[in-house]
C-alpha cells in the first residue's frame, strides 16, 4: 500500500483479503464450494477468529498470498477451472485493494457430484432428470 507521510497508512485486514477472495471463487464456474476442513474449524474454535473456509491469506505492506481449498464440479477440466479461479482471485483482490498478488495457490480437495432431482411426468411415474 502507499504511504504518505502526511496522511498515515493503509492497512487492509487478512481478513478483508480472505472475504474478498472467497466471494470472487465461488463466482467462477465448476467451483461447487469451498473446503474447509477439521483444522480450520479447530482453529475457528480455539482463535474465536472469523476463519473463511477454505481461503487462508497472508498480506503484507504491499503484497499478499492467497491458498484456496476447493471442491469442484464433477465433469469440468479441473486446469482450466484452476487456472480461471487464480486469475479471477488475483484480479479482483488486485482490483479492490491495491495489493500485488504474488501468488494464488488452489488445492483440489474433492469433487462434488450432482444430484439426481426426480420430476413427475404423468401421475404416479417417476423420471429421472440429470
Amino acid at each position: 500500500m502507499a504511504e504518505f507521510k502526511d496522511r498515515g497508512t493503509v492497512r487492509i485486514a487478512d481478513d478483508v483479503v480472505a472475504v474478498i477472495a472467497a466471494i470472487a471463487a465461488s463466482e467462477t464456474e465448476g467451483v461447487a464450494s469451498m473446503s474447509g476442513g477439521i483444522v480450520e474449524g479447530f482453529a475457528r474454535r480455539v482463535s474465536g477468529k472469523n476463519v473463511h473456509r477454505g481461503v487462508h491469506v497472508k498480506v503484507g505492506d504491499i503484497e499478499a498470498a492467497i491458498n484456496l481449498h476447493v471442491i469442484l464440479h464433477y465433469g469440468v477440466k479441473m486446469d482450466r477451472v484452476c487456472k480461471e479461479l487464480q486469475n479471477r482471485v488475483k484480479d479482483t483482490v488486485e482490483m479492490m485493494t491495491g495489493l500485488r498478488i504474488v501468488e494464488v495457490n488452489v488445492k483440489v480437495e474433492g469433487i462434488e457430484l450432482k444430484e439426481e432431482k426426480r420430476v413427475p411426468a404423468h401421475q404416479g411415474d417417476q423420471v429421472r432428470v440429470k
